[in-house]
């Protein structure tokens, strides 16, 4: 049996995910998780089903996933958040997420904002971090009709801050009216929220000297700092790089003592990911502190060249930052080999199928997408599909501890029958155990097999699948 194709070295933790695109990418830190929050890509195609260049147009969905380690990634799947079938029918597109949470009344509450193409921001609210998600005010939260904003190019890229004292602050825009404005185009602005977190605590104002912005706002508070942090524009001749120290496509940042500015300029910290990957493009990023390190993510194309396409479709990689000799954001470099592990996955815990720090030949979907019905599962609300003979998930960073498993439960729902084989360090590393798979309707059973070799320690665990029909749900070592 031949095995999928590595779209994503071992060893590599480059992008976040391998089997579904995500662009724009928001990280929100909760319970110990980090949740990001992408643009939805989904490949376009021609009326011969051949892939075309991305042009966002058919964008409605933001992908979810979350970690508690940064390197093994929990599908929470994707939010239906624009179009017909969406929460915020409204609007035509869902881009460029940005997301926050706040106690209110007693409860902690989660807002979800995001572009409507280029032409206002949608707010969606939830009671948890995954949804769902439900729009409570039925409109954009900022359209052109809001003040100082009708002039704005790019009315989109929302980012969001909610400061210590309790206040939250919105920044959005983009664009280059025209091209002699493109050293300072005057399209970002500013905002207030309001304590609800889905109203306007005044009118979005001017962010002044945002030199050669084009697009993709962030805000990020560090010590007693306000950072701003914003994609530059392609139009910077040599002569403008040499002087400012900047490139075309960069993300740049400006500092204030103010959350609401005023913002002075500070310098580029992470190239286009052109430079670091070769293949190009606009860049967009978020950088967010988990566990007292800073960390900066942005998208690259690099699983699209895997895949052997050029089309423009984005996923997200996540780099160390840290910080510089001032406090502030650090210049950083983009890699492939992406993060350390923090901490350790609990192989002896239930562990949804839909966990993965690397993957080839899977979908996932959700109980309801796939037959109407949702067994009660507690665990996740992901399963695999497209299960084929060859391909495979895998999780970073196991720590089986010193005591030894002597079997591995694996759990499945679907009609189908195969195999699944528990293999070490890589998708043809040596099996462990093999569970044989015999499943008929949508309630979830439960197959073991015993383990035999005397595993400890710290281990990479893949899982190759034989067979088709079946899907994965589980897996938990005892």
């Amino acid at each position: 049996m031949s095995i999928d194709k590595i779209l994503k070295n071992i060893g590599d933790h480059n992008p976040c995910m391998t089997w579904r695109f995500g662009a724009d990418p928001w990280a929100l830190v909760y319970d110990g998780r980090v949740y990001l929050y992408m643009t939805g890509d989904l490949p376009e195609k021609d009326a011969e089903g051949n892939i075309i260049t991305n042009t966002y147009s058919k964008i409605d969905t933001i992908n979810v996933i979350s970690s508690a380690d940064l390197v093994n990634w929990t599908d929470h799947g994707f939010i239906k958040a624009a179009g017909a079938n969406g929460e915020a029918k409204w609007g035509g597109n869902s881009w460029a997420p940005a997301a926050a949470y706040k106690k209110i009344d007693g409860k902690d509450k989660f807002f979800l904002y995001f572009a409507n193409s280029g032409n206002g921001i949608a707010v969606l609210e939830a009671d948890s971090p995954t949804g769902p998600f439900r729009d409570p005010i039925g409109k954009a939260l900022i359209s052109r009709d809001t003040p100082n904003c009708a002039s704005v190019t790019w009315l989109f890229d929302p980012a969001v801050l909610t400061d210590s004292d309790g206040n939250s602050y919105l920044y959005v825009g983009g664009g280059v009216p025209s091209p002699d404005k493109a050293s300072d185009p005057g399209t970002a602005r500013m905002v207030k929220l309001g304590d609800d977190m889905i109203s306007l605590d005044g009118d979005p104002q001017p962010i002044e000297g945002v030199k050669f912005l084009f697009e993709d706002s962030g805000i990020n508070r560090i010590g007693d700092k306000y950072y701003y942090s914003y994609c530059s524009n392609f139009s910077m001749t040599e002569e403008d790089v040499k002087k400012l120290g900047f490139e075309n496509g960069e993300i740049i940042t400006m500092e204030s003592d103010q959350p609401l500015g005023p913002f002075k300029f500070r310098k580029g910290v992470l190239k286009n990911p052109g430079a670091f990957f070769g293949m190009g493009g606009n860049n967009h990023h978020c950088m967010f502190e988990f566990n007292g390190k800073l960390y900066i993510a942005y998208h690259a194309r690099i699983l699209e060249e895997a895949m052997g396409m050029d089309g423009g479709y984005r996923s997200t990689n996540i780099d160390l930052m840290g910080l510089d000799a001032d406090g502030g954001p650090a210049v950083t470099k983009g890699t492939r080999k992406g993060v350390e592990q923090v901490g350790r996955l609990d192989p002896y815990g239930k562990v949804c199928a839909s966990t993965m720090g690397n993957a080839s030949g899977i979908e996932t979907v959700s109980f309801a997408d796939r037959d109407g019905k949702a067994p009660e599962v507690t665990y996740g609300d992901m399963i695999l599909a497209g299960i084929h003979n060859g391909s495979w998930t895998g999780v970073i960073g196991a720590d089986f501890g010193s005591s030894v498993p002597k079997e591995i439960v694996y759990e499945v729902c679907g009609s189908g029958k195969g195999s699944v084989s528990v293999r070490l360090g890589a998708p043809e590393g040596k099996e462990v155990a093999r569970v044989s798979v015999d499943s008929e309707g949508s309630d979830v059973k439960s197959f073991t097999a015993s383990v035999d070799e005397g595993i400890t320690g710290v281990q990479d665990i893949y899982f190759v699948f034989e067979g088709e029909g079946y899907n994965p749900v589980s897996w938990q070592f005892r």
